[in-house]
Protein backbone atom coordinates (compact mmCIF):
# COMPACT_ATOMS: atom_id res chain seq x y z
CA UNK A 1 0.00 0.00 0.00
CA UNK A 2 1.71 3.37 -1.23
CA UNK A 3 1.82 5.11 2.36
CA UNK A 4 2.33 8.51 0.74
CA UNK A 5 -1.18 9.07 0.33
CA UNK A 6 -3.26 11.20 2.37
CA UNK A 7 -5.12 8.75 4.83
CA UNK A 8 -9.13 9.97 4.64
CA UNK A 9 -10.72 8.22 8.02
CA UNK A 10 -13.92 7.77 8.58
CA UNK A 11 -15.51 7.68 12.29
CA UNK A 12 -18.90 5.64 11.73
CA UNK A 13 -20.99 3.80 9.47
CA UNK A 14 -24.30 5.42 10.28
CA UNK A 15 -26.09 7.77 7.28
CA UNK A 16 -23.14 10.19 7.66
CA UNK A 17 -20.37 8.29 7.34
CA UNK A 18 -21.95 5.56 4.86
CA UNK A 19 -22.80 8.23 2.48
CA UNK A 20 -19.76 9.95 3.06
CA UNK A 21 -17.75 6.94 2.34
CA UNK A 22 -19.56 6.17 -0.88
CA UNK A 23 -19.16 9.55 -2.11
CA UNK A 24 -15.24 10.11 -1.93
CA UNK A 25 -15.05 6.33 -3.55
CA UNK A 26 -17.12 8.23 -6.60
CA UNK A 27 -15.15 11.52 -6.75
CA UNK A 28 -11.67 10.20 -5.83
CA UNK A 29 -9.58 7.96 -7.49
CA UNK A 30 -7.73 5.11 -5.78
CA UNK A 31 -4.35 6.63 -6.36
CA UNK A 32 -5.23 10.09 -4.66
CA UNK A 33 -6.74 9.05 -1.04
CA UNK A 34 -6.55 5.90 1.02
CA UNK A 35 -10.38 5.53 2.64
CA UNK A 36 -10.90 3.85 6.29
CA UNK A 37 -14.11 3.35 7.52
CA UNK A 38 -14.26 2.52 10.93
CA UNK A 39 -17.27 1.45 12.96
CA UNK A 40 -18.30 -0.77 15.80
CA UNK A 41 -20.15 -3.84 14.06
CA UNK A 42 -19.47 -5.07 10.56
CA UNK A 43 -23.08 -4.13 9.27
CA UNK A 44 -24.94 -0.53 8.80
CA UNK A 45 -28.29 -0.25 10.06
CA UNK A 46 -31.42 2.18 9.05
CA UNK A 47 -31.61 4.16 12.34
CA UNK A 48 -35.02 5.59 10.76
CA UNK A 49 -35.98 1.67 10.99
CA UNK A 50 -35.00 0.80 14.42
CA UNK A 51 -38.47 2.05 16.00
CA UNK A 52 -40.29 -1.14 13.79
CA UNK A 53 -37.65 -2.98 15.00
CA UNK A 54 -38.54 -2.29 18.61
CA UNK A 55 -42.06 -3.00 18.04
CA UNK A 56 -41.65 -6.45 16.04
CA UNK A 57 -43.29 -5.26 13.14
CA UNK A 58 -39.95 -5.52 11.01
CA UNK A 59 -37.23 -8.10 11.09
CA UNK A 60 -33.45 -7.16 12.38
CA UNK A 61 -31.94 -8.29 9.28
CA UNK A 62 -33.91 -6.52 7.17
CA UNK A 63 -33.17 -3.33 8.54
CA UNK A 64 -29.44 -4.00 8.61
CA UNK A 65 -26.94 -4.62 5.83
CA UNK A 66 -22.87 -5.85 5.53
CA UNK A 67 -20.78 -2.68 4.75
CA UNK A 68 -18.55 -4.86 2.81
CA UNK A 69 -22.06 -5.22 0.56
CA UNK A 70 -22.13 -1.45 0.16
CA UNK A 71 -18.47 -0.60 0.15
CA UNK A 72 -15.69 -2.82 -1.36
CA UNK A 73 -12.95 -4.18 0.80
CA UNK A 74 -10.40 -3.34 -1.88
CA UNK A 75 -11.47 0.08 -2.20
CA UNK A 76 -12.26 0.95 1.29
CA UNK A 77 -10.35 -0.39 4.06
CA UNK A 78 -13.10 -1.54 6.98
CA UNK A 79 -12.31 -1.52 10.12
CA UNK A 80 -14.13 -3.42 13.23
CA UNK A 81 -13.66 -1.37 16.22
CA UNK A 82 -14.77 1.22 18.88
CA UNK A 83 -13.36 4.28 18.97
CA UNK A 84 -12.41 5.27 22.21
CA UNK A 85 -10.26 8.82 21.79
CA UNK A 86 -9.68 11.15 18.76
CA UNK A 87 -6.33 12.71 19.38
CA UNK A 88 -6.58 15.73 17.56
CA UNK A 89 -2.81 17.19 18.21
CA UNK A 90 -1.28 13.91 16.96
CA UNK A 91 -3.61 13.40 14.15
CA UNK A 92 -4.34 9.87 15.83
CA UNK A 93 -7.58 7.78 16.44
CA UNK A 94 -7.44 5.90 19.61
CA UNK A 95 -9.28 2.48 19.01
CA UNK A 96 -10.12 -0.21 22.35
CA UNK A 97 -7.76 -2.72 19.60
CA UNK A 98 -5.55 -0.53 18.31
CA UNK A 99 -4.76 2.96 16.96
CA UNK A 100 -4.66 4.70 13.30
CA UNK A 101 -3.17 8.07 12.19
CA UNK A 102 -4.88 10.12 9.93
CA UNK A 103 -4.91 13.23 7.10
CA UNK A 104 -8.75 13.50 7.04
CA UNK A 105 -10.78 12.77 9.93
CA UNK A 106 -14.67 12.55 9.47
CA UNK A 107 -16.02 12.09 12.80
CA UNK A 108 -19.98 10.68 12.14
CA UNK A 109 -20.63 8.19 15.44
CA UNK A 110 -24.31 8.91 15.54
CA UNK A 111 -25.93 9.27 18.95
CA UNK A 112 -26.37 7.84 22.42
CA UNK A 113 -29.68 8.54 24.65
CA UNK A 114 -30.34 11.35 26.79
CA UNK A 115 -32.12 11.14 29.71
CA UNK A 116 -31.92 14.50 30.62
CA UNK A 117 -30.84 13.27 34.33
CA UNK A 118 -34.55 11.99 35.00
CA UNK A 119 -34.10 9.79 38.00
CA UNK A 120 -34.02 5.81 37.36
CA UNK A 121 -34.78 6.22 33.33
CA UNK A 122 -31.00 4.77 32.60
CA UNK A 123 -31.39 2.28 34.39
CA UNK A 124 -35.22 1.14 34.25
CA UNK A 125 -36.28 1.79 30.73
CA UNK A 126 -35.44 0.44 27.39
CA UNK A 127 -33.95 2.95 24.67
CA UNK A 128 -34.11 2.91 20.91
CA UNK A 129 -30.12 3.26 20.06
CA UNK A 130 -29.10 0.51 17.91
CA UNK A 131 -30.18 -2.69 16.54
CA UNK A 132 -29.73 -4.63 19.89
CA UNK A 133 -31.31 -2.69 21.95
CA UNK A 134 -34.51 -2.49 19.53
CA UNK A 135 -34.44 -6.48 19.43
CA UNK A 136 -34.30 -6.55 23.13
CA UNK A 137 -37.78 -4.43 23.28
CA UNK A 138 -39.33 -6.31 20.96
CA UNK A 139 -38.55 -10.10 22.87
CA UNK A 140 -39.32 -8.18 26.07
CA UNK A 141 -42.69 -7.10 24.79
CA UNK A 142 -43.66 -10.62 23.53
CA UNK A 143 -42.38 -12.46 26.75
CA UNK A 144 -44.67 -9.92 28.75
CA UNK A 145 -47.67 -11.61 26.65
CA UNK A 146 -46.41 -14.89 27.37
CA UNK A 147 -45.96 -14.59 30.42
CA UNK A 148 -49.23 -13.26 31.22
CA UNK A 149 -50.97 -16.20 29.40
CA UNK A 150 -48.93 -18.61 31.64
CA UNK A 151 -48.08 -17.35 35.19
CA UNK A 152 -51.67 -16.92 37.27
CA UNK A 153 -49.93 -14.13 39.38
CA UNK A 154 -49.54 -11.85 36.25
CA UNK A 155 -51.77 -8.19 36.15
CA UNK A 156 -53.14 -6.51 33.62
CA UNK A 157 -50.98 -3.88 34.21
CA UNK A 158 -47.79 -6.00 32.88
CA UNK A 159 -49.06 -5.72 29.08
CA UNK A 160 -48.75 -1.60 29.24
CA UNK A 161 -46.37 -0.07 27.34
CA UNK A 162 -45.24 2.93 28.14
CA UNK A 163 -43.34 5.19 25.91
CA UNK A 164 -41.51 8.27 27.42
CA UNK A 165 -41.62 11.14 24.83
CA UNK A 166 -43.44 12.20 21.68
CA UNK A 167 -41.19 13.17 19.54
CA UNK A 168 -40.70 11.63 16.03
CA UNK A 169 -39.15 7.89 17.44
CA UNK A 170 -41.99 7.71 19.64
CA UNK A 171 -45.17 8.62 18.00
CA UNK A 172 -43.37 6.63 15.37
CA UNK A 173 -42.71 3.83 17.43
CA UNK A 174 -46.40 4.03 19.12
CA UNK A 175 -47.83 3.61 15.70
CA UNK A 176 -46.13 0.31 15.04
CA UNK A 177 -46.79 -1.17 18.50
CA UNK A 178 -50.50 -0.87 17.91
CA UNK A 179 -50.50 -2.94 14.45
CA UNK A 180 -48.05 -5.19 16.66
CA UNK A 181 -50.03 -5.81 19.71
CA UNK A 182 -53.13 -7.28 17.97
CA UNK A 183 -50.98 -9.79 16.46
CA UNK A 184 -49.36 -10.88 19.61
CA UNK A 185 -53.11 -11.32 21.48
CA UNK A 186 -54.19 -13.76 18.65
CA UNK A 187 -51.08 -15.37 19.25
CA UNK A 188 -51.21 -16.29 22.85
CA UNK A 189 -55.01 -15.88 22.89
CA UNK A 190 -55.53 -12.72 24.80
CA UNK A 191 -58.25 -10.34 25.30
CA UNK A 192 -57.63 -7.15 22.78
CA UNK A 193 -58.81 -4.91 25.33
CA UNK A 194 -55.86 -5.75 28.09
CA UNK A 195 -53.06 -4.45 26.38
CA UNK A 196 -52.35 -0.38 26.80
CA UNK A 197 -49.93 1.84 24.92
CA UNK A 198 -49.66 5.19 27.01
CA UNK A 199 -47.63 7.71 25.20
CA UNK A 200 -45.81 10.40 28.02
CA UNK A 201 -45.09 13.42 27.02
CA UNK A 202 -44.23 16.96 29.19
CA UNK A 203 -44.87 19.73 26.67
CA UNK A 204 -48.27 20.75 25.71
CA UNK A 205 -47.82 19.07 22.46
CA UNK A 206 -46.64 15.91 20.58
CA UNK A 207 -44.20 16.29 17.44
CA UNK A 208 -42.46 19.66 18.50
CA UNK A 209 -42.40 21.30 14.59
CA UNK A 210 -44.82 19.69 12.80
CA UNK A 211 -48.19 21.65 11.79
CA UNK A 212 -50.64 21.93 14.26
CA UNK A 213 -52.86 20.37 11.35
CA UNK A 214 -50.60 17.63 11.12
CA UNK A 215 -50.17 17.06 14.87
CA UNK A 216 -53.67 16.81 15.31
CA UNK A 217 -54.26 14.32 12.29
CA UNK A 218 -51.53 12.09 13.94
CA UNK A 219 -52.67 11.92 17.24
CA UNK A 220 -56.76 11.15 16.15
CA UNK A 221 -54.97 8.48 14.08
CA UNK A 222 -53.63 6.86 16.54
CA UNK A 223 -55.75 7.73 19.58
CA UNK A 224 -58.72 5.49 17.27
CA UNK A 225 -56.53 2.61 17.29
CA UNK A 226 -56.12 2.94 21.17
CA UNK A 227 -53.18 5.02 22.09
CA UNK A 228 -53.79 6.79 25.16
CA UNK A 229 -51.63 10.38 25.71
CA UNK A 230 -50.91 12.02 28.59
CA UNK A 231 -49.68 15.77 27.40
CA UNK A 232 -47.97 17.80 29.51
CA UNK A 233 -47.31 15.25 31.87
CA UNK A 234 -43.18 15.69 33.28
CA UNK A 235 -41.98 12.63 34.68
CA UNK A 236 -40.62 12.76 37.68
CA UNK A 237 -38.74 9.28 38.04
CA UNK A 238 -39.05 6.20 36.63
CA UNK A 239 -39.00 3.16 38.38
CA UNK A 240 -39.43 -0.43 37.46
CA UNK A 241 -42.83 -0.77 37.11
CA UNK A 242 -43.69 2.82 35.09
CA UNK A 243 -43.38 6.40 35.87
CA UNK A 244 -43.92 8.93 38.52
CA UNK A 245 -45.66 11.88 36.60
CA UNK A 246 -46.77 15.95 38.06
CA UNK A 247 -45.42 14.93 41.60
CA UNK A 248 -46.63 11.88 42.94
CA UNK A 249 -49.21 10.42 40.09
CA UNK A 250 -48.20 6.98 39.59
CA UNK A 251 -48.58 4.60 35.79
CA UNK A 252 -47.60 1.36 35.58
CA UNK A 253 -46.13 -0.80 32.55
CA UNK A 254 -44.43 -3.69 32.33
CA UNK A 255 -42.44 -2.46 29.26
CA UNK A 256 -41.44 1.01 29.59
CA UNK A 257 -39.41 1.96 26.47
CA UNK A 258 -37.76 6.41 26.69
CA UNK A 259 -37.79 8.21 23.26
CA UNK A 260 -37.11 11.42 24.77
CA UNK A 261 -33.98 12.82 23.52
CA UNK A 262 -30.89 11.81 22.13
CA UNK A 263 -27.27 13.39 22.39
CA UNK A 264 -24.18 13.20 20.12
CA UNK A 265 -21.46 10.30 21.11
CA UNK A 266 -19.77 10.83 24.37
CA UNK A 267 -16.21 10.34 22.32
CA UNK A 268 -16.51 13.78 21.50
CA UNK A 269 -16.82 14.81 25.18
CA UNK A 270 -13.28 13.00 25.77
CA UNK A 271 -11.65 13.93 22.99
CA UNK A 272 -11.20 17.68 24.02
CA UNK A 273 -14.34 18.87 21.33
CA UNK A 274 -16.15 22.29 22.44
CA UNK A 275 -19.53 20.67 23.54
CA UNK A 276 -22.96 22.71 23.32
CA UNK A 277 -25.79 20.57 24.51
CA UNK A 278 -24.00 16.59 24.02
CA UNK A 279 -22.67 17.93 19.80
CA UNK A 280 -20.14 20.25 18.26
CA UNK A 281 -21.35 23.58 16.63
CA UNK A 282 -19.51 23.47 13.17
CA UNK A 283 -18.49 25.69 10.49
CA UNK A 284 -20.44 26.44 7.13
CA UNK A 285 -18.18 24.11 5.85
CA UNK A 286 -18.75 21.13 8.28
CA UNK A 287 -15.33 21.33 9.74
CA UNK A 288 -14.59 21.77 13.71
CA UNK A 289 -13.57 25.45 14.56
CA UNK A 290 -9.98 25.87 14.38
CA UNK A 291 -9.55 22.43 12.58
CA UNK A 292 -8.07 22.48 9.29
CA UNK A 293 -8.91 18.90 8.56
CA UNK A 294 -11.54 17.38 11.33
CA UNK A 295 -15.18 17.12 9.87
CA UNK A 296 -17.59 16.35 12.40
CA UNK A 297 -21.20 15.57 10.72
CA UNK A 298 -24.64 13.77 11.19
CA UNK A 299 -26.26 13.10 14.63
CA UNK A 300 -22.87 14.43 16.48
CA UNK A 301 -23.20 18.16 14.66
CA UNK A 302 -25.03 21.49 15.45
CA UNK A 303 -25.10 22.73 11.74
CA UNK A 304 -26.33 26.26 12.08
CA UNK A 305 -29.12 28.02 10.17
CA UNK A 306 -28.22 31.32 10.27
CA UNK A 307 -31.32 32.44 8.52
CA UNK A 308 -32.71 31.48 11.41
CA UNK A 309 -30.18 31.46 14.16
CA UNK A 310 -30.71 27.90 15.31
CA UNK A 311 -29.28 24.79 14.03
CA UNK A 312 -30.96 22.35 11.66
CA UNK A 313 -32.79 19.48 12.92
CA UNK A 314 -30.21 15.97 13.27
CA UNK A 315 -32.80 13.96 10.70
CA UNK A 316 -31.46 11.10 8.06
CA UNK A 317 -32.02 13.17 4.90
CA UNK A 318 -29.67 16.22 6.94
CA UNK A 319 -27.04 13.58 7.55
CA UNK A 320 -26.86 12.34 3.93
CA UNK A 321 -26.92 16.00 2.80
CA UNK A 322 -23.70 16.98 5.37
CA UNK A 323 -22.32 13.90 3.55
CA UNK A 324 -22.49 15.38 0.09
CA UNK A 325 -20.50 18.62 1.37
CA UNK A 326 -18.08 17.23 3.54
CA UNK A 327 -17.06 14.49 0.54
CA UNK A 328 -16.61 17.59 -1.93
CA UNK A 329 -14.98 19.99 0.89
CA UNK A 330 -12.26 16.95 1.34
CA UNK A 331 -11.86 16.36 -2.13
CA UNK A 332 -11.47 20.36 -2.29
CA UNK A 333 -8.75 19.95 0.18
CA UNK A 334 -6.99 17.74 -1.55
CA UNK A 335 -6.96 19.81 -4.59
CA UNK A 336 -6.68 22.97 -2.80
CA UNK A 337 -9.79 24.38 -4.38
CA UNK A 338 -12.32 26.54 -3.00
CA UNK A 339 -14.79 24.69 0.20
CA UNK A 340 -18.61 24.97 -0.02
CA UNK A 341 -20.64 26.24 2.99
CA UNK A 342 -23.49 23.85 3.88
CA UNK A 343 -26.73 24.27 2.62
CA UNK A 344 -29.97 22.51 3.37
CA UNK A 345 -32.20 21.57 1.04
CA UNK A 346 -35.67 20.47 2.52
CA UNK A 347 -37.21 17.98 1.01
CA UNK A 348 -39.87 17.79 3.56
CA UNK A 349 -40.40 15.69 6.59
CA UNK A 350 -43.01 12.51 7.04
CA UNK A 351 -43.48 10.53 10.18
CA UNK A 352 -44.95 7.12 9.72
CA UNK A 353 -47.99 5.83 12.07
CA UNK A 354 -48.29 2.32 11.32
CA UNK A 355 -47.75 0.49 8.24
CA UNK A 356 -50.18 2.26 6.08
CA UNK A 357 -50.72 5.53 8.06
CA UNK A 358 -48.46 8.49 7.81
CA UNK A 359 -48.55 12.13 7.59
CA UNK A 360 -46.23 15.26 6.81
CA UNK A 361 -44.99 17.61 4.48
CA UNK A 362 -43.24 17.25 0.79
CA UNK A 363 -40.97 19.55 -1.36
CA UNK A 364 -42.47 22.95 -0.59
CA UNK A 365 -44.62 22.38 2.37
CA UNK A 366 -47.54 20.37 0.54
CA UNK A 367 -49.33 18.39 3.07
CA UNK A 368 -49.65 14.37 3.15
CA UNK A 369 -52.26 12.31 4.98
CA UNK A 370 -52.92 8.66 5.15
CA UNK A 371 -51.82 6.00 2.76
CA UNK A 372 -50.51 8.75 0.07
CA UNK A 373 -47.85 9.93 2.79
CA UNK A 374 -47.39 6.36 4.03
CA UNK A 375 -46.26 5.31 0.10
CA UNK A 376 -44.33 8.47 0.01
CA UNK A 377 -42.35 7.35 3.31
CA UNK A 378 -41.75 4.27 1.57
CA UNK A 379 -40.01 5.92 -1.18
CA UNK A 380 -37.79 8.46 1.28
CA UNK A 381 -36.79 5.56 2.49
CA UNK A 382 -36.13 3.73 -0.76
CA UNK A 383 -34.29 6.61 -2.09
CA UNK A 384 -32.14 6.09 0.33
CA UNK A 385 -31.31 2.76 -0.17
CA UNK A 386 -30.88 3.48 -3.86
CA UNK A 387 -28.44 6.33 -3.28
CA UNK A 388 -26.17 3.91 -1.02
CA UNK A 389 -26.09 0.64 -3.42
CA UNK A 390 -28.41 0.97 -6.30
CA UNK A 391 -31.24 -1.28 -7.30
CA UNK A 392 -29.78 -4.11 -6.23
CA UNK A 393 -29.69 -3.14 -2.64
CA UNK A 394 -33.59 -1.45 -2.80
CA UNK A 395 -34.51 -5.32 -3.86
CA UNK A 396 -32.49 -6.91 -1.28
CA UNK A 397 -33.92 -4.51 1.73
CA UNK A 398 -35.90 -2.29 0.63
CA UNK A 399 -39.91 -1.14 1.27
CA UNK A 400 -41.25 -3.00 -1.65
CA UNK A 401 -44.88 -3.85 -0.59
CA UNK A 402 -46.66 -0.50 -0.24
CA UNK A 403 -49.03 -1.81 2.32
Amino acid sequence: MNTNKPRIVILGAGYAGMMTTKRLTQQLGAEEAEIVLINKHNYHYQTTWLHEVAAGTRNQNQARMMISDVHNPNRVRLIYDSVVEVKKEENLVVLENSELSYDYLVVSLGFESNTFGIKGMDKNAFAITDIETSRLISEHIEYQFAKYKLDPKAKEEDLAILVGGGGFTGIEFVGELVEQIPKLCKKYDIDPSIPKVINVEAAPTILPGFNEVLVAYAKSSLETRGVEFRIGAKIEECKKNGFVVNGDEEIKAGTIVWTGGVTGNSVLNKSGFEITKGKVTVNGDLRVPGEENIFIIGDCAWVMNEEEGRPYPPTAQAAMQHADTCAANIKGLLHNSELTKFVFDDKGTVASLGNSDAMGTVFSGTKLYGKPASAMKKVIDNRYLFLLGGPKLILKKGKLRPF
